[in-house]
């Protein structure tokens, strides 16, 4: 169930953009608010029982609050800035205490990794910090001075090809590595 409402989650991330967009003619913030906060209700009640998953549901269930609250179409625009914090917030700590959050995927293929790239998985998460801040600047940039439809095209495409850019370029450099190794 858990990984059911995990994938829900991130579908309704990757469509948020547009369902603001969309739907705002016909829903109010609250109600997308409603849903959004059901969602990640869900994943705090059936997923793993890790501070950092519980409370960045918190954060994102008090972000749902404060829409129902205000049922601001423009705090609606904040939740693509929410998230890269999130996700920066998750591989930003993963490099001070831990694995790297990309060394962590990595050994899910290849659990003896050298040491090389052991310090590679490192420089990559760093990378993916700095894309993560990046990415939440400028989706707060637009959220404050431009229209809908430019949020809307960078949070819901431009976003994801710029991730798209970052993993294939990151491929073609791990591959190198790989041939030097």
């Amino acid at each position: 169930m858990s990984r059911v409402v995990g994938l829900i989650l991130v579908l309704a991330g990757v469509l948020y953009p547009f369902a603001v967009y969309f739907g705002m003619e016909h829903f109010s913030p609250w109600q997308f608010a409603l849903l959004l906060g059901a969602l990640w209700a869900a994943r705090a009640l059936t997923g793993e029982r890790r501070s950092d998953r519980l409370g960045m549901a918190l954060v994102a269930i008090g972000f749902c609050l404060l829409l129902v609250v205000f049922d601001s179409p423009q705090l609606l625009r904040w939740y693509p800035v929410l998230i890269s914090g999130f996700m920066l917030t998750l591989f930003g700590m993963s490099l001070m205490r831990g694995m790297p959050m990309v060394e962590r995927l990595a050994r899910l293929t290849d659990p003896e990794l050298p040491e090389i790239a052991i310090r590679y998985t490192r420089h990559v998460t760093q990378i993916w910090c700095v894309f993560f801040l990046f990415n939440g600047l400028v989706a707060a940039a637009l959220t404050l001075w431009a229209p809908l439809s430019w949020w809307t095209l960078y949070t819901g495409l431009i976003a994801y090809g710029l991730m798209g850019v970052l993993f294939a370029g990151e491929w073609l450099v791990r591959q190198r590595v790989r041939g030097r190794a």
